[in-house]
């Protein structure tokens, strides 16, 4: 085993301090592409872009550290509990030197019991991204238990850390801690029970943040991450990485991150899309309203004929319950995870599309399209099951397919780890669309890969995290063949880094149908800011959540509100679909929410552009203000408004009973839409915000085009 060279004493015993080593001193190496590298006395070191614009750091007084420890996971309902136990850190507290070797800085760091550890620093891409990464003595293994690695990043005065992935409760997640792990978001999210899951669980978490002064870090694993940021440490964010294999090499064992220059936060989104993926452009009609409704044949037709007596301007209904469905209890509905069709439901359902492909409505529109339903579950007792278990398609335990609770079923997901199950599950996805004429569907789940299954191939704790990729790859591969020409729609909820290179549409998940902070109305915005601060730029919600409930007639018109200026406003009846309110609820709310789908209609022209430029760039239709306004400390802290583009501010109302609220106005002329009232930017102000009048501002320019539609 290597060992660093240790300072060695000859000095007599009257004269031991002369035995200190010799103080360090702190050092600048410069890399090929000019980024600067500052080491500290301590081993911390700070990164500067060639135009000496700082970028990430380490705290200063920390080393990097090992943990040894054994660990148990269990999965309920697509929750998961991680356990450890006997768990051995390892800290590497004593800076041993940095040199600049083959253009790479490397820093050595040692332990008191002398194991090794190494972070180097080189060039990822020039002049763009830096890489950082992590190694430790082989000898640091826990037999069969599990090995993690762990960087304390710098937590001073101005550092910010915005993203990671779908976040519900705000845009920067400084002073929290958490793990980042593909699992259910839960219900309510107020904590206890695994099932109600908590502050950060989500569908789509992503090891990745946005500093507001201009840089960003991706940390490339797919393993569990664990993050505290200045919560524990206030001083340090420390960023934990699992691994599962101690007895691989020292080489393969490492924490790799990568550094994301900018110098904009707008440059960083992009130059992280450039290595994550981007989703592909959806097709006009996409940006027009979306009616969800279910109930069969008849009932279907008959709410497109009321949409259409109404006036209401929509492009596409969706059908999730084509595949059967029935009630639970109640009034709450569930659907059959299946990939074919109920034909008692839905007789002559190709017949149906086709019709409706052809339909002229009242607005003189031609054709609406059909968005459908698909998950990757495998349910007993139900068409795949049998004969997926015995051709290999599904997980195993024991030899045996696994079966385990899904909701009120038992079952199972496809196994994508084998290709043979991407050309039985795409057979039924390509007759979605050949045979019954589909325009896509929502690709639903995707988190529930138990962690203790045996997969044709591959680690299930290192596959998990990649699982929501390869479930959405193939509806991907299906629409690339059967139409190039882009004419679809998938829209998803789950997802890790790389999701984005499969993704097109993601709506940020099953909200409750209230306006609680943990799981509700107020959640909505700040998800689809995280999600658009981490490559992830079109995005959307359920119109007016989904589980819990039932709605109420003024939350519904609140959502409509925040819908109607959201890329995608799409309507979903919720899982009380029989007591939720709708769009029809009444005659006061058809008439607003065709006031607020005609208002969407009029912003499709800007939505479409937007997303053009969000395929070529990553920067989100939907903005964080500070993406607008990176000069503006303010803005940094807004997480409840969002701008569309670069010129119209909405601040959604989102507290039952509010006839106001308070917004933020950056520098600049803003005219307040629904009024024409201009106010000096740079201020908070409060607002009248009675139903049909939510807090939308446009910068410069009048918008009397919007406050004249009805």
């Amino acid at each position: 085993m290597r060992r660093t060279a240790r300072w060695i004493c000859t000095a007599p015993l009257f004269l031991l301090a002369a035995c200190d080593p010799p103080a360090r001193q702190p050092v600048s190496h410069v890399l090929s592409d000019g980024t600067r590298v500052d080491v500290a006395a301590d081993g911390s070191f700070a990164l500067f872009a060639e135009d000496g614009h700082p970028l990430v750091a380490t705290a200063a007084g920390h080393g990097p550290m090992a943990r040894a420890y054994t660990q148990r996971v269990t999965m309920v309902q697509g929750f998961y509990i991680f356990r450890r136990s006997g768990a051995v850190d390892t800290t590497f507290s004593s800076f041993a030197g940095s040199e600049l070797v083959d253009d790479e800085v490397v820093l050595r760091f040692t332990s008191l019991e002398g194991e090794e550890a190494r972070v180097v620093v080189g060039v990822e891409t020039a002049g763009v991204a830096t890489s950082i990464e992590l190694t430790v003595d082989e000898t640091i293994a826990p037999g069969e238990g599990e090995l993690s690695y762990a960087l304390p990043f710098a937590c001073d005065e101005d550092a910010s850390f915005a993203g990671f992935g779908a976040q519900y409760n705000q845009t920067d997640q400084r002073g929290e801690a958490f793990p980042l792990w593909v699992e259910e978001q839960g219900i309510g999210r107020t904590g206890g029970p695994s099932i109600t899951g908590g502050e950060h669980t989500t569908y789509f978490p992503m090891p990745w943040w946005l500093d507001w002064r201009g840089f960003g870090v991706l940390v490339e694993t797919s393993a569990r991450v664990d993050v505290d940021l200045c919560s524990t440490e206030a001083e340090v964010a420390w960023v934990e990485v699992e691994h599962r294999d101690p007895a691989q090499t020292n080489e393969q064992r490492s924490m790799r991150a990568v550094v994301l220059h900018g110098p904009s936060p707008r440059e960083v989104i992009t130059q992280l899309g450039d290595r994550v993926g981007r989703p592909a452009m959806p097709p006009t009609w996409a940006f027009s309203p979306w009616i969800g409704m279910q109930g069969g044949r008849d009932v279907v037709l008959a709410e497109v004929e009321e949409l259409e007596t109404a006036e209401v301007p929509f492009s596409a209904i969706w059908v999730q319950d084509w595949p059967g469905g029935r009630i639970l209890s109640g009034d709450m509905y569930d659907l059959y995870y299946r990939w074919i069709a109920d034909e008692t439901l839905y007789p002559d359902l190709a017949g149906m599309v086709s019709d409706l492909h052809t339909r002229e409505s009242t607005d003189g529109r031609v054709g609406i399209r059909f968005l459908a339903y698909a998950n990757s579950f495998v349910i007993e007792d139900l068409d795949h099951f049998d004969e997926m278990a015995a051709m290999g398609l599904l997980p195993t335990r024991d030899g045996e397919a696994y079966s385990f609770p899904i909701v009120v079923n038992q079952g199972s997901v496809a196994d994508f780890t084998n290709p043979a199950t991407y050309t039985y599950v795409e057979g039924f996805l390509t007759e979605m669309v050949s045979r019954y004429g589909f325009d896509g569907w929502m690709a639903d789940f995707g988190e529930w890969l138990p962690p203790d299954a045996t997969l044709h191939e591959g680690d299930p704790l290192l596959v998990h995290n990649e699982y929501p990729r390869l479930w959405h790859q193939a509806s991907r591969d299906v629409f690339d063949e059967l139409r190039p020409d882009g004419d679809w729609v998938v829209f998803t909820r789950s997802g890790w880094t790389g999701e984005q290179r499969e993704q097109q549409i993601v709506w940020i998940g099953d909200q409750e149908a209230d306006w609680e902070d943990t799981d509700g109305l107020p959640t909505v915005v700040p998800a689809l800011l995280n999600l658009g601060l981490s490559a992830t730029p079109l995005v959307t919600h359920d119109i007016a959540g989904y589980s819990g409930g039932p709605s109420t007639k003024e939350l519904y018109q609140r959502w409509t509100e925040l819908g109607a200026f959201t890329t995608f406003m799409r309507t979903h009846e919720g899982l009380k679909a029989v007591s939720n309110w709708n769009w029809n609820g009444d005659a006061e709310t058809i008439a607003h929410f065709r006031r607020f789908a005609r208002i969407h209609e009029a912003l499709v022209p800007t939505f479409e552009a937007l997303a053009e430029e969000a395929h070529e760039t990553s920067i989100p239709p939907l903005r964080h203000l500070a993406l607008v306004f990176p000069d503006d400390v303010a803005s940094r802290g807004v997480s409840d408004q969002f701008m569309i583009g670069d010129t119209l501010l909405v601040a959604p109302v989102v507290r039952e009973g509010a006839t106001s609220r308070e917004v933020y106005l950056p520098p600049g002329t803003w005219f307040h839409v629904w009024t024409g009232a201009m106010h000096a930017g740079g201020q908070t102000i409060t607002i009248e915000a009675p139903i049909g009048s939510p807090p939308v501002f446009s910068l410069g320019t009048d918008r009397a085009d919007l406050r004249s539609i009805e």
